[in-house]
């Protein structure tokens, strides 16, 4: 519960999905500084002890996607600003645009959320939102050159 929970960030009452995003501002950047092969690879195996921890957790809590659970977010937003310049602009930017993508679920955010189940559900949901971070974020990149 520690670890999905963020260090028990997601007990928090007020926006635990934030909070949690934020705590992982340390590991994100870690990763800008890495070796891109070593990140891809880092990242893949956060993404599946991340589901592990989530379904773990639902199935402690007995409730399905808590929101107290906030590896979830961890895992997405490192999605979302990944491989990008690690800068305030890109992660101020690439934290809104990702909480955007988190909260309202457009498709096929949704629809991933729905077709799943367990941890699994839990978190390719929000990176499914990374990753349409992600593609926003490159487009103002590239708009902006």
């Amino acid at each position: 519960m520690f670890f999905a929970t963020g260090c028990f960030i997601g007990n928090i009452p007020f926006a635990p999905g934030t909070l949690g995003t934020i705590l992982g501002l340390p590991l994100y950047f870690f990763l800008s500084i890495t070796n891109f092969s070593v990140a891809v690879i880092l990242t893949v195996i956060f993404i599946i002890f991340a589901i592990f921890i989530a379904h773990h957790a639902e199935k402690i809590l007995k409730r399905n996607d808590p929101g107290c659970i906030v590896v979830d977010e961890i895992a997405g937003f490192m999605i979302a600003i990944f491989g990008l310049p690690f800068n305030a602009a890109y992660v101020l930017a690439g934290f809104v645009i990702f909480r955007f993508f988190d909260i309202l679920k457009p498709f096929p955010i949704r629809l991933i959320e729905r077709k799943l189940s367990g941890g699994t559900a839990i978190v390719m949901d929000d990176v499914a939102a990374g990753i349409c971070s992600n593609l926003v974020l490159r487009i103002i990149l590239h708009l902006s050159q």
